[in-house]
Formats: structure tokens, sequence, C-alpha cells
């Protein structure tokens, strides 16, 4: 049995971690209010241009922007990854690669190769030790998007898919349920396909002033900016939601293993004073 000093030293230890776990518990609480506040703002908007870019998509006009052209799977696919730049976020990051990498698998018998931009520390390390072609990369986003700094290593990919060399465009991220549940999603982001956020495949007409295709240009680059925006918002609300419920699952778990220490260190303590006084009674007997 580990001597009483050791275990005083193990308790302090983990006392120290569980005010560090605590205190995360708490800064995660707080920025996880502002994320979701943050998040539920953009769904409105991010939903709306997905339905009229959707619609969009089976318009009766004569311009049809790239975006919009279907082509066969035999090339390349893009990928954006959206994960989070830290750790302790519990099964965050490692959930949506278990969805990410069904994907790849599928891809990879399907003969096509693969280019992806990741936006996160996370996402890029996994991909690298995947050996997977990185394109972009974006890292230190901090607590808030900031939509500048996305379009660029976006734009890489989707350059990549206007010119032919990329066949479609995929992005995984992490989607906000509530503050207990957070859901892996990987779905198509390009071509857009209407009938994916519930366009029917019946014909629209609209009209465009001054024109269509400075309308349709303008709108589909919304459309894009949106979708990743919300993304990364959602990633983020998810980030801080599950990095709060991990801390609180470390300090519970730290309560525990210092009650059984302590419990420990009572026996140990008790039993050193009993093998005292068995001490002094036997010599008070031998004289």
């Amino acid at each position: 049995m580990p001597s009483g000093k050791e275990i005083r030293t193990k308790i302090k230890s983990v006392e120290n971690t569980c005010k560090i776990t605590k205190a995360m518990q708490m800064v995660a609480a707080s920025k996880m209010r502002k994320a979701q506040d943050r998040m539920r703002a953009a769904r409105p908007y991010g939903e709306k241009i997905r339905r009229v870019a959707a619609n969009l998509s089976h318009a009766l006009t004569d311009y049809r922007h790239p975006f919009l052209s279907h082509r066969p799977l035999n090339k390349k696919v893009g990928l954006i990854l959206v994960t989070s730049d830290k750790g302790l976020c519990g099964g965050l990051n490692s959930n949506l690669f278990r969805q990410v990498i069904a994907r790849m698998k599928e891809w990879d018998k399907a003969g096509l190769k693969m280019a992806v931009t990741c936006i996160g520390n996370k996402g890029f390390g996994f991909m690298q030790r995947a050996g997977v072609n990185i394109v972009s990369h974006l890292e230190g986003l901090g607590d808030t998007p900031r939509l500048e700094r996305l379009i660029g290593p976006i734009k890489i990919l989707l350059d990549q898919f206007v010119s032919g060399e990329v066949d479609a465009v995929y992005i995984a991220n992490t989607r906000f349920i509530n503050t207990m549940r957070q859901e892996p999603v990987v779905e198509q982001l390009l071509p857009l396909a209407g009938e994916a956020v519930g366009s029917g495949k019946s014909a629209w007409d609209y009209l465009y002033e001054p024109e269509a295709k400075n309308v349709i240009d303008d709108l589909l680059v919304r459309y894009v900016e949106a979708l990743i925006y919300q993304s990364v918002a959602e990633n983020m609300a998810s980030e801080q939601s599950a990095r709060m419920v991990a801390m609180k699952s470390a300090s519970d778990n730290a309560r525990k293993v210092i009650g059984d220490l302590k419990l420990v260190y009572n026996k140990a303590r008790q039993a050193a004073i009993t093998k005292e006084l068995s001490e002094i009674v036997g010599g008070a007997a031998a004289v």
C-alpha cells in the first residue's frame, strides 16, 4: 500500500486538475451561449438563400452558372473539412472523422482522387496523417468566424470546380442539434442539387434585373459564402457544447477519484496508527 505522503500528493494533484476542468467548463459554457446565438442568428438567412439557390437550379434561363452544371464523378472530388482548432471536446472531431473516412473509402473504391480544404487544426493534422492532397487550410479562427478569412482558402477549391478539375465539392462539419447532441454530416455543396433541400423538379421562371448573369453570379457566390459561414458557426457551437459536457464529466470523475483516494488514505492512516499502538502495547508487555 502506498504511504500517506504519496496519497496526499495524488489527492492534491487531482484537486488541481479538478479546478482546471471546472474553470474550463465555465469558460466553455460562456462561449457556448455566444456561439449558439451567433449560429441561430445565421440560420434563417442560410436556409432562405439555400432555398432560393435550389429553386434557381431548375430555373428556365439561357445562362447556366458553372455551380449548376452537373457532371459525372470520374476524376476528382473536393472536400471542405470543418473541425476545431483545439481538443478537449470529447468525441466531436472523432465522430466527424469516422464519417469522412467512410466517404473516402467510397471515393477510393470508385477510383476518384481527392482535394481537401481544411478549416481547423484538428482536421488539418488528420488529413496530413492520412496522406490526402491538401490544397489549402485555415487555422486560428478564434471564437468568432470571419467570412473574409474563410473566402481565401475556399476559393482555391471552388476555382478547381469551375475549371473542371474537380467534379463535385462536399462539406463536412458537425451540426448543432442541442447542448447534449451534435451530429456529424457530410453533404454536397457543389454542384447545386435542388432536391437535396426539398426543392421539386418542376421548372421555375424568374425575372432578372438588370440581367440574368449578374444576378445569378452574385446569388450563387452568396449561397456558397452563407453555407460555409453557417457550417463554421454550427461547428463552433457544437465544439463549445461538447467541451462543456466533456469538462463537466472530467470534473465529476476527478471528484470521484478524490473520494476514492481519501478513502485509501484514511485506511492507510488507520493502519499506521494501529501498527504504532501494537508496537507500544508489545513494548509495554515486554517490560
